[in-house]
């Protein structure tokens, strides 16, 4: 299935949904097969070193230092990593509402980290489309 790449049907479409975990992003040294066990929702190594996103019981457990803590959000509609603008609709869209947004594309969906005390407004926000 080919992703959408039009704007205006990625935001008729894009279903905002509220992931039910907190996270949050850890900075460790170290290889990812160290860290695999953590079940990290998604990594990326940096040369300060290798990002997780946890959920926050997770990074409790394991006595992992962080800074903030997020809900997830995934806009559903299949969008292509091609499509023009989106991201940068969002995050001007949250901007706007003194959200910051901190987006992870994957394959099938785009997925926005936003501050946990700001979840139901960015929400909101993002209904605001349709």
């Amino acid at each position: 299935m080919v992703g959408e790449t039009n704007l205006n049907k990625l935001f008729a479409a894009m279903s905002p949904q509220l992931m039910p975990d907190e996270y949050v992003f850890c900075s460790l040294q170290g290889e990812y097969a160290e860290f695999q066990h953590l079940l990290p929702l998604a990594t990326f190594r940096e040369t300060e070193g290798l990002t997780l996103v946890l959920t926050k019981a997770m990074a409790i457990a394991n006595n992992l230092p962080f800074e903030s803590v997020f809900k997830g959000i995934t806009l559903t509609i299949h969008s292509s990593l091609d499509a023009v603008g989106l991201t940068a609709a969002v995050s001007t869209k949250l901007a706007g509402k003194g959200i910051s947004a901190n987006v992870i594309a994957a394959y099938y969906h785009d997925h926005i980290f936003v501050q946990v005390d700001k979840a139901d407004l960015a929400m909101a926000a993002l209904a605001e489309f349709n």
